[in-house]
């Protein structure tokens, strides 16, 4: 099995907020993400840091981690380079 590269976890753990209504709670991302929490922690600092993502409080008073423009970006700029990637056959 292929070992996951930084930005192909970066945009893993985008994609799973963006695929839940762009509005999830910290443990069941950090589920998704398949990562031990300290690893899952080292990224959601950076994205944190980058302005990737935002925490937010709903109206129950409960965190949710939420894309940010930037992390929107993010993701259609990945999708660009994957598929020169795979055109060009590098």
């Amino acid at each position: 099995m292929k070992k996951r590269g930084r930005l192909e976890i970066i945009k893993d753990i985008l994609k799973t907020m963006q695929e839940s209504r762009n509005s999830i709670r910290y443990t069941p991302l950090l589920r998704k993400s398949n990562m031990s929490t300290s690893k899952f922690n080292e990224y959601y600092s950076e994205l944190i840091r980058k302005g990737l993502i935002i925490e937010t409080k709903s109206s129950a008073g409960e965190k949710r981690l939420s894309l940010t423009q930037k992390g929107f970006n993010f993701l259609e700029k990945y999708k660009t380079i994957i598929s020169f990637i795979e055109e060009f056959e590098l």
